[in-house]
């Protein structure tokens, strides 16, 4: 018998020549979310991804755009339901642990829910990954406010007006970083739950790239921070600038000072121009201040548009 409380719940699985995994990962959330549909989004698959997912269970669906941001964004688009459950298709998650985080994210009235990685495998969370996501993590928290200690979890749980209220600029890995910022910008409810963590099986390869992600990640927080905190941004701009006007200009002070004059006049108009053009800046940030205020109240009207999920009753009972 079919159970109907999680009726209404999405499990979407990005995927990319996942051929040796992804038949576990839909087989266990069947399983763990009886009644819930699992759609797997492949991504120009080489292998056999796509036929073992449709033997599985799931429906399948193509994304030609390459990229998980632009898997995600068709994912958000495309599937209509209650609660989605987003994870990635290469079973190093513990699918068991899904029912208790869409309980939780319903009975709580919460939009999003982090699955937090936890392991004791080296190979599994390797040592330079941590510390990336460790450094990411404090740069959204330091510009952003409170975060999430594992940012960077490919296991999420959302609610319908999270997933119709995402703008998904985003096309690779660094989608993860929108997703927290989102949810920051518009101070929704959140939690972050830990959950094991595994290895890959023999024959599945990770798609990251630790140097080149890591940089296209940083470069999104460096972008979501221009865009989202403009007022901040430019103003830093403005400080650099005014100072280094300053500096360059005490010299030439002194000199006229002692001596009445002037005598390096490149140095002085260099002054000038840092100065005008941070004060460009100030001018930019405040302006875009403004408008940012607006397209966040336009978000929140969108986001607010929508119900939150409803309770769930609890596996237990």
């Amino acid at each position: 018998m079919i159970d109907s409380k999680f009726a209404r719940v999405a499990v979407l699985v990005p995927c990319y020549n996942e051929a040796a995994t992804i038949a576990a990962v839909v087989r266990d959330f069947l399983a763990a979310l009886p009644g819930a549909a699992v759609y797997v989004f492949d991504n120009n698959s080489s292998d056999e991804t796509v036929s073992i997912a449709k033997a599985a269970g799931a429906v399948v669906r193509h994304v030609p755009l390459q990229g998980k941001g632009n898997v995600i964004r068709r994912m958000f688009a495309d599937v209509d339901a209650d609660i989605y459950v987003m994870v990635d298709g290469d079973d190093t998650y513990d699918a068991t642990e899904a029912g208790k985080l869409v309980e939780l994210l319903a009975n709580d009235g919460l939009d999003m829910v982090v699955a937090a990685r936890v392991t004791e495998e080296t190979e599994a969370y390797r040592p330079g990954h941590r510390l990336g996501n460790f450094v990411l993590t404090q740069c959204v928290a330091t510009l952003f406010g409170r975060t999430f200690k594992d940012m960077l979890s490919g296991y999420r749980v959302f609610s319908r007006r999270y997933v119709k209220s995402f703008p998904a600029h985003s096309a690779g890995f660094e989608t993860e970083t929108e997703l927290a910022v989102h949810a920051l910008e518009l101070r929704m409810p959140v939690a972050e739950v830990k959950t094991a963590y595994k290895s890959r099986p023999e024959g599945s390869e990770s798609k990251l790239n630790t140097y080149r992600d890591g940089f296209r990640i940083l470069m999104t927080i460096a972008k979501l921070f221009k865009s989202e905190k403009p007022l901040a941004f430019f103003s830093l701009g403005f400080f650099v600038c005014a100072l280094l006007s300053v500096i360059l200009a005490v010299p030439l002070f002194e000199t006229y000072f002692e001596s009445g004059l002037v005598p390096r006049m490149p140095t002085a108009l260099l002054c000038v121009a840092l100065m005008l053009f941070g004060a460009l800046l100030l001018v930019c940030g405040i302006v875009l201040d403004t408008v940012t205020r607006g397209r966040a109240e336009m978000k929140r009207l969108a986001y607010l548009s929508m119900a939150s999920p409803a309770p769930i009753a609890s596996s237990a009972e």
